[in-house]
This record gives C-alpha cells, structure tokens and sequence, in this order.
C-alpha cells in the first residue's frame, strides 16, 4: 500500500494520503457519496451494489489513481487524479502530455469548513508536481460549487472557461507549475 505523509498544519496534525483499497475503503467511500454535501456534485448516489461495480471499474481505469486523505490517522477526503491526456477534460482544452487533473470532496462532514480543503489540496498538487514532466495540474469543479472555486483559486489555479461535461457544467481551471512553486514558496507542503 502507498502511503505518504504531505505537511504538518499549523494545528499539529498530520495531512497525509494513502491508494483507495476496495475491502477497506468501499463503505466509507460509499457513505460519503449519500452524503447530502456530496450528491448534487459527484451524483454517485446510487444503489450499493452499482456503487461497488462502479469503483471496481475506477480502481481498475490505468489512467488514474484514487486516494483517500487524512488528517492524522482519520480518512476525511477521497480524490481521483488523472492523466489529462486521456480524459474527457482533454477534449476542451490543448492538454501538455503530462498534465494531471484531479477530483475531490471532503466526506466526513466535521471537517467541512474547518480549513482543511485548501492545505489537502496544495499537498496533493504538490504532490503531482514530483512529476518532472507535469506542467500543469487541472480541474473542472462544477460551476455551482463556489467554494470549492474559491479553493482552487486560492491553491493557484486559474479560471480558464465553463466546459459542459456530460454529468455537469464544470469551470475548467489550470494550475501551472511555475505560479504554484512562486504562490507557496514560503509554505510548500513538504513530502
């Protein structure tokens, strides 16, 4: 199992990340996505079995991997980061052979709006910018979702254009390199 430790908060807990495992990780994941929070945004709100054969399918996609983050030992976020090129996303913009996107939601909701969603994300596109090759990092929030706008905006990325996806209207958002390393120079997550 990949495990690996992204910062210390200020609060003096640990952020890390660790690979979705089916056995341990499909009920969590699964009440996560019921939770009211989470549904008008990822619409996995599906029967248990569908949800099972869905996250079978996404575990086995080789174009991306599925985490759940942490905050010291306790599971609160799951994320999907994916290789653009081989995306749906790649249709809407000229994509760098190694630019990587990504997906999120925080599931347990004590953690909501407790300022844990901004350094769990700088952490993870920290972390695919250890990719010597990635340029840049992408996302496609769904307009609705303000917040978590307000979120990618503040780890570094920027707003390019509305897309229409087939699941959503998402905001295609682009986090270069250069402008994240000059924006966290002085609080770079640390791996």
């Amino acid at each position: 199992m990949m495990t690996f430790t992204v910062l210390h908060t200020d609060r003096g807990q640990t952020l890390s990340f660790q690979k979705v495992v089916m056995a341990r990780d499909l009920d969590r994941i699964y009440k996560w996505m019921n939770a009211g929070h989470v549904i008008p945004y990822w619409g996995l709100n599906m029967p248990y079995d569908a949800f099972k054969q869905h996250l079978q399918k996404a575990l086995q996609d080789h174009h991306q991997t599925l985490y759940l983050g942490y905050v010291d030992d306790e599971p609160i976020s799951y994320w999907e980061v994916y290789w653009a090129k081989d995306d749906i996303i790649g249709n809407y913009y000229a994509y760098g052979e190694a630019d990587q996107g990504l997906h999120l939601l925080i599931g347990e909701t004590r953690y909501l709006g407790k300022g844990y969603a901004l350094p769990l994300l700088a952490a993870m596109v920290r972390y695919c910018f250890l990719n010597e090759e990635t340029e840049r990092v992408v996302a496609e929030p769904d307009m609705r979702n303000k917040k978590m706008i307000h979120i990618f905006t503040k780890c570094g990325f920027e707003s390019v254009k509305p897309v229409s996806l087939p699941d959503k209207t998402g905001l295609l958002m682009i986090c270069e390199r250069e402008r994240f390393e000059r924006m966290w120079q002085d609080g770079l997550p640390v791996l």
